[in-house]
This record gives structure tokens, sequence and C-alpha cells, in this order.
């Protein structure tokens, strides 16, 4: 019987999810409210309904932990009902399609964790609930506090300094000095550092488009990139490369900057390549070789990547179904390997919908940046929708074999404290600056109305 209901619901979860995903894109058709709010209200359904499906499963799946499944599954609906009506409450003008993306995400990822590592599920749920609370008042900050654009020199210091933390008091993982560890807890500081990266180049660009703040801009932006390839993080440095080229371009408008940084950062890149080979880059130049042929070493460097391939493969369309897959063997298939334990379980199909949820995310920014009339927050929120999906894509890319391997994770799915707060202040200041363009946009109509009604 177990086993009619986990391939019935497997089914039935990829219809749930194919309907959500369309509505991700629907809702940015310009309906009436009534029939938007309708369309978001059935997001949330659809998203309980996944969720209510696959903890149905893990719970006739596992008898012996049962119960504590069931509490985890209560208190998880519990916090996202609550956080979407209270936040809403608070902030009417805020982005509804914000919020059932970022909870559907996090609501996926606990649901992979919960299959891969019962424990790191309930941690990971933990950190969540209290970075949502934490990150809640960012839009009253925002709202009340103008002159956030400027500080942007106080932001690039303050970035490079606590990249620089590292050579202090960092720790080595995966072959990269990129994490510090404080009173017993790890962080990432470059997961931080982004967020500040992105308040620093729109702050600069905010007050001056001319070639020397462009110069000053591109000189912070290279400080930052180079401490990050001293830590052997070239995924972070790329990341924030391609930030900086991005902003800089909407920034100035001016294509010849970004041909430009292209062309000296893919320079930089091969001068280092020549210089550091050995100290820098031997891990970097593994990976490569890894990506070119995993099949050479199998059973050594090539078995992560085989490892994905196989799980994303013998998923199939339709996924093996929780609970049937064995996406245990993939290493650190809880953080930067994911994705592929989702494709293999939920199957490539739900994997590819996944994929089109955190492009509607990317659209979303994007939409909320082209409507801002001020110019510091368009810059930052298109610096932020960059972020957002290059991560995202340098994850998916890495596991699926089209790219080499980066160690990125996928913001609010995977598995890690410091992406998940970095992902939820992200998704909060894009609230903040949805909220304010908003209640700008009312004041004007309102200010219409009223000339209108006066000259009548």
């Amino acid at each position: 019987m177990t086993s009619i209901i986990i391939n019935v619901s497997k089914y039935i979860i990829l219809i749930l999810m194919a309907l959500y995903t369309l509505s991700c894109f629907t809702a940015f058709r310009q309906d009436s409210e009534k029939m938007r709010d309708q369309k978001l209200n059935k997001q949330i359904i659809y998203v309980f309904l996944i969720h209510f499906l696959s903890y149905l499963t893990f719970a006739l799946s596992n008898s012996e932990e049962m119960m504590g499944i069931v509490i985890f599954y209560g208190l998880q609906i519990f916090i996202a009902t609550i956080y979407m009506y209270i936040y809403h409450y608070i902030y009417p003008y805020s982005s509804r399609v914000i919020t059932n993306n970022m909870n559907f995400l996090l609501l996926i990822g606990y649901t992979m964790l919960t299959r891969l590592d019962f424990s790191l599920a309930k941690k990971q749920f933990v950190i969540a609930t209290v970075s949502i609370i934490l990150v809640s008042v960012i839009p009253m900050i925002m709202d009340k506090y103008k002159n956030l654009r400027n500080y942007g020199i106080v932001y690039g210091i303050l970035g490079i300094l606590a990249l620089s933390s590292v050579f202090v008091i960092g720790v080595e993982q995966y072959g990269s000095v990129n994490w510090i560890k404080i009173f017993g807890i790890t962080i990432q500081p470059s997961e931080f550092v982004k967020i500040l990266f992105v308040f620093f180049i729109a702050s600069m660009l905010s007050k001056s488009r001319d070639f020397k703040q462009v110069i000053i801009t591109t000189g912070f932006a290279g400080v930052h990139m180079g401490v990050l390839v001293l830590e052997k993080d070239l995924g972070g440095a790329l990341i924030f490369f391609v930030i900086f080229i991005c902003m800089i371009y909407v920034g100035t408008g001016k294509v010849r900057y970004l041909f430009a940084f292209i062309a000296g950062g893919l320079a930089m890149a091969g001068l280092a390549f020549l210089l550091f080979k050995d100290r820098l880059f031997d891990h970097v130049m593994v990976r490569v070789n890894v990506w070119k042929n995993p099949w050479e070493d199998i059973r050594g460097t090539g078995y992560q990547i085989t490892q994905s391939l196989f799980a994303i493969g013998s998923g199939g369309y339709f996924g093996t179904g929780l609970t049937k897959g064995s996406p245990e063997v993939i290493p650190v298939s809880e953080s930067d390997f994911i994705f592929s334990a989702i494709a293999e379980e939920f199957g490539v199909l739900f994997a590819l919908f996944l994929i089109l949820v955190c492009f509607s995310c990317f659209i979303c920014f994007v939409s909320i940046a082209m409507k801002v009339r001020n110019r510091f927050y368009k810059t930052m929120a298109f610096g932020f929708a960059i972020c957002y999906m290059f991560q995202t894509f340098l994850s998916i890319g890495g596991v699926t074999k089209f790219i080499p391997s980066t160690g990125v994770t996928i913001p609010l799915v995977s598995y890690g404290g410091s992406s998940v707060l970095s992902s939820l202040v992200m998704f909060s200041i894009m609230q903040g600056i949805s909220t304010i363009e908003n209640k700008e946009a009312e004041r004007i109509e309102e200010e219409k109305r009223n000339i209108e009604e006066n000259a009548g």
C-alpha cells in the first residue's frame, strides 16, 4: 500500500509542480488585482499539497520516526502560514510573488534534506526560521532610512575587511580558505559580502557615472576579487566579477565598459593562472580535468560528478519516488549537489520546473528594478537579480556537468546557514525596494487624482 501511495503521489506532485511553475509566470500578467490574488492564493495551495504528499511519503516509509516527521511537518506549515499572513499585513506593499517563491524554495529544501539527513533538515529549519524573523525588519529599515546610498566607500571597506578576515581566523574547506569559525559557528564571509558589494556599487554609481567614479569603483571591486582569488575561492570571485560588470553596464548604460571589463577580467585571470598556477589553481585544475573527463577516474576525483550524473539519469523524467532512490551516495548531496538528489527522486521534469521557478524569481527581481525610479535602488535590484540567477546557474551547471563544479549552492534550497541567511537578506532587501516603490507609485497616483479633481 505504501509503495502505491509513493508511486501515485510522485505523479500528483509533478502535476502540482507544473501548475505552480505556470502560475509563477502568469502572475506577471496585467490582470485585475482580484485575479492576481486568486492566482497567488492557488500557488500557496499547490505548495502545501506538494509538501503534504512528500511528508506523507516520509511518514509511511519510516514508522520509527513517524511522530517526529509529523511534528516537523506541522512546524514548517505553521511557520510558513504565519509568516505569509503577518508579513503582508505589516508590509501591504510588498511582493507576494517573492514571498510565495521564497517559502516554496525553503519548503522544497526542507523536504529534500529530510530525505537525506533528518538532523540537517531540522537544523536548517531552525536557522531559516530565526533568520526570517531577523530579516523581516529590513524593509522597515529601508523605508525609514533614506540615506543608505551615502555610504558607498564604507560598504566597500567593510566588504574587503570581512573577506580578509579569513587570513586571520580562516579555516579550509573543499580546497578553499573562505570560512571563519567564531564560538564554534562556521561562517562564510563572502555570502554576506556579496550584499555589501551590491550596495557598494549601487551607491557609487548613484552619485556619479563619470569615468573617475567608474575607476574608483573598479579599484575597490578588484580588491574584493583579488582577496577571493587568494582564498582560492574562484567560484566566489567569478560571482563578484559578473555582478560587477553587469551593474557597471546597467548603472552607466555604456556598452564599451561591459566589453572592456570582460576583456580585462579574462586577461587578469590568464595572467594570474600563469603566475600562480601551482599555488592557487591546483584544485581548480583538478575540477577542470574532472569536468573534461570524469570517467577517467570514476572511483577517485571523478566520483562525485559521475554519481551526480548517474542519479539524474536513473531518476528519468518522473523520478524514482521519494525514498526510492539512492541520493545519499552523492558526496555533499545536501548542499552543493542537492539538485542531483532532487532530480533522482522527483524526476528530471520536476527539476526543470524548479529551474523555471528560480528563473521566475529572477524575472520578478528584474521587474522590480525596471519599475523603480530611484537610481540607487534600481541598480541595486539589478545587482541582486544577477547575483541570485548567476549563483543558481553555477550550482546547477556544475552538478549537471554543463560547467566545471564551483562548490556553489542553490539559494534557499541547499543546506548551509550562511547561504540561507544571506539569501533571505537578499529577498528581504528586494521586498524593501518593492515596498518603497509601490508606496511611491501610489503617492504619485494620488497626487495626480487630486490635481485632476482640483482642475475639474
